[in-house]
C-alpha cells in the first residue's frame, strides 16, 4: 500500500450531503476505467456513500476505507471518513445538516491540498445559503478558497472543448454590478486570464474577446459610460502589457454569430452574461476552474440539484469532465514549469512568437468595437 506516483491524488469534497453530489462521484467512479488517470481521494463517510450507493440499482461501486491520508490505496478509490457520528441524510431537503457536514467535507479536502497529501480538488456543488456559519461567512468556493490558499486575487474560469469564459464578477445583485467595472478590475482579470492560459491551457499568445457591460456595448456611449470610460480604457492599456484583448463586444451578437470560436477566451462582466451562453453552448460538460490559485481546483458548472437528489436522475458528464480537465491542468502546468526552465525552449518560443506578432494583428484589427 502506498502512494502512487505516476497518478495524482485527486481528492474530492461530497458538497451538500443532500444534493445530487454524492450520486455525481458514485456514478462516475463505478467506471474503474478513470483508476487509470489518477487516485480518486473522496472526503466523506462510508455511511453516506452507502446510502446513495443503495438508491443506484446495478451499479458496480467498490471503495476502501482510508485511515490514514497518507497511504492512498493506487487503483482504488479511497473513502477518507471527515466525520463518524450518525446524521439524518434527507435528499432533496435544504437544511442545516447538509451544509454543515459539506463544509466538514471541503474543509478537510483542502487542508490535504494545502499540504500536499492530494494533487488536485474536484469539489460537489454546495448550496451558498445553508454552508453560512461565524467559521464559513463565503458566498461560495471560489472566494473560499481565495481567502484559505491566501490569493491575491481568483478568477472564476468556466471552460469546455469549445470554449472558457471568465468573469470579472460573481456573485454580485444586479443592480450593484455597475460599480465593479473599472480599468483597474478589469486588468487584473485580463492578467489572470492571459497566464491562467498560458501555464495551465498551453497556449503561448491567448486572444482574449472582453464583452461590454451594456446592451450593443454602450453604443459609444448611448447605452451606458462604462464601456467608454471603463472598458476600452482597460483594453487598450492591457495591449500595452503585452496581453492580447480586443472588444468590447456586445455579447448578443458576439454568442449568436459564434465569434467565440476566433478566441482562445471570453472576458464577461458579470455572472449571468458568460454562464447563460457558456451553458447554453457547452453540451453539458462544462468545467468550472478557479485560475489564480496556487493549487488546481475544478468544479461542475451546476448546483446541487435539489429536485432530483436521491432519485438517480443525475447526469455525471459535467463531474466526470472536471476530473479529466482538472489532471490535464496539472500535467499542462508540471510542462509549464519544466520549459521555463529550460533556457533553449524559452529561445525557441520567443522566435516563434516574433514570427507570429504579425500574423495575429493583420487578423484582430478590425474586429473591435
Amino acid at each position: 500500500m502506498s502512494n502512487q506516483n505516476d497518478k495524482p491524488s485527486i481528492g474530492i469534497s461530497c458538497g451538500d450531503i443532500n444534493g445530487i453530489g454524492t450520486e455525481l462521484i458514485i456514478k462516475t467512479f463505478s467506471d474503474s476505467r478513470i483508476l487509470d488517470l489518477c487516485t480518486p481521494v473522496i472526503f466523506g463517510s462510508n455511511k453516506l456513500i452507502n446510502f446513495y450507493r443503495k438508491t443506484i440499482p446495478d451499479i458496480n461501486f467498490i471503495f476502501q476505507n482510508l485511515k490514514d491520508i497518507n497511504r492512498v490505496y493506487p487503483r482504488q478509490v479511497n473513502i477518507y471518513n471527515c466525520w463518524e457520528e450518525e446524521i439524518n441524510i434527507t435528499p432533496g431537503l435544504m437544511n442545516e445538516t447538509g451544509g454543515k457536514y459539506a463544509v466538514k467535507s471541503l474543509q478537510a479536502a483542502v487542508n490535504a491540498l494545502k499540504s500536499g497529501q492530494i494533487k488536485g480538488l474536484i469539489t460537489c456543488p454546495i448550496h451558498k445559503k445553508n454552508v453560512q456559519s461565524p467559521d464559513f461567512n463565503f458566498s461560495g468556493h471560489t472566494p473560499f478558497l481565495k481567502s484559505y490558499f491566501g490569493a491575491n486575487d481568483v478568477l472564476m474560469l468556466m471552460c469546455s472543448d469549445n470554449m472558457r469564459v471568465g468573469l470579472v464578477t460573481e456573485h454580485v445583485a444586479v443592480k450593484e454590478i455597475a460599480q465593479y467595472i473599472t480599468k483597474p478590475s478589469i486588468l487584473k482579470k485580463l492578467q489572470l486570464l492571459k497566464e491562467s492560459l498560458q501555464k495551465d491551457f498551453g497556449i503561448d499568445k491567448p486572444r482574449i474577446a472582453v464583452l461590454g457591460l451594456n446592451p450593443h456595448a454602450g453604443d459609444e456611449g448611448l447605452v451606458g459610460s462604462e464601456e467608454e470610460e471603463q472598458i476600452r480604457p482597460a483594453i487598450k492599456e492591457a495591449k500595452h502589457s503585452n496581453i492580447l484583448a480586443f472588444g468590447p463586444y456586445s455579447s448578443d451578437a458576439f454568442f449568436a454569430r459564434g465569434s467565440y470560436e476566433k478566441f482562445d477566451a471570453v472576458l464577461a462582466m458579470y455572472h449571468d452574461q458568460g454562464l447563460i451562453p457558456f451553458k447554453s453552448l457547452s453540451k453539458g460538460e462544462g468545467v468550472n476552474y478557479t485560475a489564480g490559485l496556487p493549487v488546481v481546483r475544478t468544479s461542475p458548472d451546476h448546483g446541487t440539484a435539489f429536485d432530483i437528489a436521491g432519485k438517480n436522475k443525475a447526469d455525471e458528464s459535467s463531474f466526470r469532465q472536471s476530473i479529466y480537465t482538472a489532471i490535464d491542468i496539472l500535467k499542462q502546468k508540471s510542462e509549464y514549469t519544466h520549459n521555463r526552465s529550460n533556457p533553449m525552449k524559452r529561445m525557441s518560443d520567443a522566435v516563434l512568437t516574433n514570427a507570429e506578432d504579425e500574423k495575429i494583428d493583420d487578423t484582430t484589427q478590425n474586429e473591435e468595437g
